[in-house]
């Protein structure tokens, strides 16, 4: 069966660069930087996919989980 995991994203816009930053907490890892907000949302997907390739099955168990 494949898991479904849902995470939130905190995402601020930097006053100094004007670029868009995406941080997902319950993630070691898992921030990126972009100009938009769509630009943004495609490079948070990619690095959560990146770093949850990098946990381990039992790190991976401990996520929280949405049943569909």
């Amino acid at each position: 069966m494949k898991k479904n995991y849902q995470f939130t994203a905190q995402i601020i816009k930097d006053k100094d660069t004007g670029l868009y930053v995406g941080i997902i907490p319950d993630i070691p890892g898992a921030h990126t930087q972009a100009e938009s907000l769509d630009e943004l949302y495609k490079n948070l997907e990619e690095v959560l996919k990146l770093c949850l390739k990098e946990l381990r099955e039992e790190e991976l168990n401990q996520l929280p989980q949405t049943v569909k």
